[in-house]
């Protein structure tokens, strides 16, 4: 569970490039707006837009669940056992959802 956290951290910080270019485009123009429109909407940038919202949801999850554990909340076997699993299940499906709702 620990790797997965650290590889979705990687992956976003090695995605903010890209998150850049995309911001900078959107505000170059009404042009630039239309052009981020239609590149957004091609399956290779839904597909990369659901692997980013599933990491971010993931690591934000995640975190969350470490956070606690931290401050000895969820510590015990069943605890740590349902929390992991809940962040496992629930990233995907909130990644999904954003995806959806946010990408064209």
């Amino acid at each position: 569970m620990s790797i997965l956290h650290r590889a979705s951290g990687v992956l976003l910080f090695f995605a903010i490039p890209l998150f850049v270019y995309l911001l900078q485009q959107l505000l170059s123009g009404e042009s630039g707006y239309v052009e981020t429109r239609a590149m957004l909407s091609t399956p290779l940038m839904w597909l990369i837009g659901f692997l980013m919202f599933w990491a971010l949801m993931h690591h934000l999850l995640a975190g969350i669940r470490y956070l606690l554990i931290d401050i000895h909340v969820g510590v015990r076997k069943p605890l740590y056992r349902y929390s992991a699993w809940v962040v496992m299940l629930a990233a995907p499906v909130l990644g999904l959802l954003l995806n959806w709702r946010l990408l064209p």
